[in-house]
C-alpha cells in the first residue's frame, strides 16, 4: 500500500498502521478514509497530503 505525507507537518500516514487514536484500522488505505479525516497532528484534510513514490 502507499504512504502518504502531510505537506503541512510532514506526519506519515501509512496505511499498514492505520491511524488507530481516530479508529482506523490497520490495512486502511489513504483513499479509503473518511473524507472527514484530517491529519492527527496539524488537522488538515486529506487534500493537503502528497503520495510517496517509491
Amino acid at each position: 500500500m502507499t504512504s502518504y505525507v502531510c505537506n503541512i507537518c510532514g506526519y506519515l500516514y501509512d496505511p499498514a498502521v492505520g491511524d488507530p487514536d481516530a479508529g482506523i484500522e490497520p490495512g486502511t488505505a489513504f483513499d479509503d478514509l473518511p473524507e472527514d479525516w484530517v491529519c492527527p497532528e496539524c488537522g488538515v484534510p486529506k487534500d493537503q497530503f502528497s503520495k510517496i513514490e517509491g
